[in-house]
């Protein structure tokens, strides 16, 4: 298990120096300047010159991007443009509504499409199975912003018993704030789990079909014993990658949820952030989100090994 562990992280690593290359590449390509966006089309080119000597742009890019990575190892995202502080403090501030956002509506589509996909896998091809499906078919269907204006009018303009849009800041309290991330949660939440749900039903009628399972079947287990004894922890291990994949959408996906919810979030900050050219801040965000993304994967990954220790062999 620890050469397994060594050699994820190992990949960990070599993936998080290429996105960094990429993402700073990327970012130095894309046409225009931020000193130049700052100071407006008039400014005199020696005031362009001492504003971007300020801000660190008259260097090499090589020099550009040694000094940014460098200082994202020390947890140094560099200062902002557009606001005049550091990154680490807008990103700080904007990570604890999207992680608990995030967090939240995961939990709200995994309570939702473990139980619906078990029940419909456990009756296969009657009329509860045919509902399930047809529900999870317009959950995939309905995007998740127009869904999130349907509950802002009923929930929010109709009957009042949820907030419009804002967020009032943990401060107020732990309720106040769970109460403003519900309707933004929900909306994330029902596609995520009507995919999640069609998974999980499939990966188990696949694990139902297995030599094994019908080993047990002819031992006198019934199909509800196999499958809760047997079947449903081998079925896992696709839902878990789906979960992984939804875990980081959700982190780094929700910025229309988020402008539709007016919630200060990483990704209205990334939509401010292109707006105005700070850079600094999209580059740092984008990195954040990509790390997110490689560790959660990374840690799907030591889900694998431990719910089949099968594939710790295999890699």
């Amino acid at each position: 298990m620890l050469q397994y562990f060594l050699k994820r992280l190992l990949s960990l690593c070599l993936s998080l120096v290429a996105a960094s290359v990429l993402i700073f590449l990327t970012l130095e390509v894309v046409p225009g300047d931020p000193a130049a966006y700052m100071l407006g089309l008039n400014a005199q080119e020696d005031t362009l010159n001492a504003l971007r000597e300020q801000l660190g742009l008259n260097g090499t890019i090589l020099q550009r991007y040694l000094s940014w990575a460098g200082g994202l190892l020390v947890g140094d995202f560099g200062t902002s443009y557009t606001y005049r502080t550091p990154v680490a403090e807008l990103i700080g501030e904007r990570l604890w509504v999207s992680l608990p956002l995030a967090l939240y509506a995961l939990v709200l589509s995994t309570l939702i499409a473990f139980p619906a996909g078990i029940w419909a896998a456990s009756k296969r091809g009657t009329l509860v199975d045919s509902g399930v499906m047809g529900v999870t078919q317009l959950g995939v269907a309905i995007p998740n912003f127009w869904f999130a204006m349907l509950m802002v009018l009923v929930f929010a303009i109709n009957l009042r018993w949820f907030s419009a849009g804002g967020f009032p800041g943990w401060e107020e309290g732990l309720l106040a704030g769970m109460k403003a991330l519900t309707l933004p949660a929900i909306a994330l939440a029902l596609p995520q789990a009507s995919i999640l749900t069609r998974v999980m039903r499939s990966s188990l009628l696949d694990t139902l079909g297995e030599d094994y399972i019908r080993s047990a079947r002819a031992k006198g287990l019934t199909r509800g014993q196999a499958m809760w004894r047997h079947a449903l922890r081998n079925a896992l291990i696709p839902v878990l990658t789906i979960m992984g994949l939804q875990f980081s959408f959700l982190l780094a996906g929700a910025i229309i949820i988020e402008n539709v919810f007016y919630l200060p979030g990483l990704g209205r900050l990334v939509f401010q952030a292109i707006s105005s050219r700070d850079l600094i801040v999209v580059e740092s965000v984008v990195m954040l989100l990509v790390f997110a993304v490689i560790v959660v994967n990374f840690a799907v990954d030591l889900a694998y090994a431990w719910v089949d220790p099968r594939l710790r062999r295999r890699r």
